[in-house]
C-alpha cells in the first residue's frame, strides 16, 4: 500500500517546508501545487472553506489549503485572516503600533487547514491556536510576523525550526489532521 499523500496548495515555501518537516516524519507525502485562490472576507473559517472550494475546483481532486491568523486580543481577533495584507501594507512596526495605545499585547496564532476530497466534497477544518505577546521584532525577518510573536520568552523567528515545529498553531492543526490520516480517513 502506497503511503498516504496530501496535495498542499501554496506558493508559500516556508509554509510548504514547515508543513513537510511536521508530516512527513509521520509517513505521510506532501506534494505541491501553488494557485491564486481568491480569499473572501469572513470569518477564519469561511476564508478557509473558500480557499479549499476554489482549489478542490481548480485542481479536480483532493487538496488541502492553509489560512494563517494572527489575532490581537485586545483588538477583538483583528487582523486575524487579514494579516497577510496587514503586513505588506504596515509590516511589524505598523503591527507593533495597532497596539501602543494598548496594555493587552496578548495575541493568537491561528492555523486553519481544509482538506476536500474533491470538487463538490465537503470541506473538513483542522484548528491549531498558540497564545503569545506581541513584541517589537527580534530574529530574522524571513517568515512572515515570526519576529514579533513571542511564545514562551522567545519569538517564532528565534526559535530553532525544529522546536518551533513542536509547539506551534501549525503544529496544532497538522497533529489533527494526521490523526484523521491515520484513522483511516485519507483512502488513496
Amino acid at each position: 500500500m502506497s503511503p498516504p499523500t496530501i496535495n498542499f496548495i501554496t506558493g508559500n515555501a516556508n509554509k510548504l517546508l514547515e508543513v513537510r518537516a511536521i508530516l512527513e516524519p509521520a509517513g505521510i507525502v506532501v506534494t505541491n501545487k501553488a494557485l491564486d485562490l481568491p480569499e473572501i472576507q469572513g470569518t477564519l473559517e469561511d476564508v478557509t472553506r473558500e480557499k479549499c472550494r476554489a482549489a478542490a475546483a481548480l485542481v479536480g481532486g483532493p487538496v488541502l489549503v492553509e489560512d494563517t491568523c494572527l489575532c490581537f486580543d485586545a483588538l477583538n481577533g483583528l487582523p486575524g485572516p487579514y494579516i497577510k495584507w496587514f503586513m505588506q501594507s504596515i509590516g511589524h512596526a505598523g503591527l507593533n503600533n495597532l497596539l501602543a495605545a494598548y496594555d493587552d499585547k496578548s495575541a493568537q496564532a491561528v492555523a486553519t487547514f481544509g482538506f476536500s476530497k474533491g470538487p463538490g466534497e465537503e470541506v473538513l477544518l483542522f484548528q491549531g491556536r498558540t497564545h503569545g505577546n506581541i513584541v517589537p521584532p527580534r530574529g530574522p525577518t524571513t517568515f512572515g510576523w515570526d519576529p514579533i510573536f513571542e511564545y514562551d520568552g522567545q519569538t517564532y523567528a528565534e526559535m530553532d525550526k525544529t522546536e518551533k515545529n513542536k509547539i506551534s498553531h501549525r503544529f496544532k492543526a497538522l497533529e489533527k489532521l494526521r490523526a484523521w490520516i491515520e484513522g483511516g480517513n485519507l483512502k488513496q
